[in-house]
């Protein structure tokens, strides 16, 4: 597997406390163990508005890229920090991401009534179209995870390769948004366990650091 695909998927692997805490509310709306053809057409929503929005940003970085080649430093850059301030993030250390999340806000306060209702629709073939409709709703959650994932994919450089990035983070974050509706709570408690947020954030910020060093010395090459 591609190294870059396969940090795309720790990422979102590693953000599993974090993603019970924020995309919890509406899996839960589901209700305790609900039928797995309702959580997977949920989350299979939640990952096509992850991948739409990777081929945004890779078709944007694309532009960039080609008109501004060393951009691509910039971008790797970008990426670094945004892996570093994941980690601190995770791990309670420093919170700077919630006022980008912050930003979002506004929007979702309007999107979220909508999620919410799609998720209420029980009965009828129309369903596990509401379910994956709620999903991709809430795939838009302001959430410093998703962008920095974001900031991931625009390394891709093109739309279908931003888009699958963003589709592998997205199953990294399967195992628990699952966990969520089948699994005990005991494995929930350790998702969202300190110890296991703090252990998974190290491994980002080290991470960070990592493609920290590798845009340095392109740099440097470059010079």
């Amino acid at each position: 597997m591609n190294l870059d695909v396969f940090a795309a998927f720790l990422m979102g692997l590693a953000g599993a406390g974090h993603c019970l805490m924020m995309c919890g509310g509406l899996a839960g709306a589901l209700g305790a163990k609900p039928p797995l053809r309702d959580l997977l057409s949920y989350n299979f929503g939640r990952l096509t508005s992850y991948a739409i929005a990777g081929a945004l940003v890779g078709l944007f970085s694309q532009l960039l890229i080609s008109s501004f080649s060393p951009m691509l430093i910039g971008l790797r850059f970008l990426a670094a920090f945004f892996l570093i301030a994941l980690g601190c993030y995770f791990g309670g250390w420093w919170l700077g991401l919630r006022k980008l999340e912050a930003l979002g806000r506004p929007l979702w306060r309007k999107i979220a009534p909508k999620a919410a209702q799609l998720t209420q629709y029980h009965r009828g073939k129309g369903a596990l179209m509401s379910r994956f409709s709620a999903g991709m709703l809430w795939g838009w959650l302001p959430c410093g995870l998703v962008y920095s994932a974001l900031s991931w994919a625009a390394l891709s450089g093109s739309a279908s390769s931003g888009a699958l990035y963003m589709l592998v983070f997205g199953l990294g974050t399967l195992p628990a948004m699952l966990a969520f509706g089948w699994f005990s709570g005991a494995i929930q408690s350790v998702l969202k366990a300190k110890g296991f947020r703090q252990a998974m954030g190290v491994v980002m910020i080290l991470y960070g650091c990592w493609v920290a060093v590798i845009a340095l010395r392109q740099t440097l090459l470059m010079g």
